[in-house]
């Protein structure tokens, strides 16, 4: 339990941290970032997998590249719910999920290491 926690708020960290480095994506506070997390969650839990096996020859082709386009819409679309959270077009969104992906692994990396058998 603690450890979703501490991710959840990790991730609206990583939220807040590619706001300032992405122009076109707009974070308005750590509120906003803590709800954009949540409902970023849930999407990626329910709508992703989905979106996935369906694109899943594209995936093949682009050696699963084109799940950062899946990521770019999910962030698009979570961006029409929240208020307070704005993308500005497809590029900030892509570049975002990028961003988000790699801020994501070092701090899974880091906070929550793999240990050893």
């Amino acid at each position: 339990m603690v450890s979703v926690l501490v991710n959840w708020i990790l991730s609206a960290l990583a939220l807040i941290i590619t706001a300032n480095l992405v122009p076109g994506f707009h974070v308005a506070n750590f509120t906003t970032a803590l709800i954009v997390a949540l409902v970023l969650g849930i999407v990626n839990a329910i709508i992703k997998p989905i979106l996935v096996i369906l694109t899943l020859p594209i995936n093949i082709l682009t050696f699963g590249l084109f799940t950062f386009v899946i990521n770019a819409l999910l962030i698009l679309l979570v961006a029409q719910f929240v208020k307070g959270f704005a993308v500005v077009g497809f590029v900030p969104a892509l570049v975002a999920a990028v961003i988000l992906w790699g801020i994501s692994h070092l701090i899974n990396f880091v906070i929550f290491p793999v240990k050893a058998v």
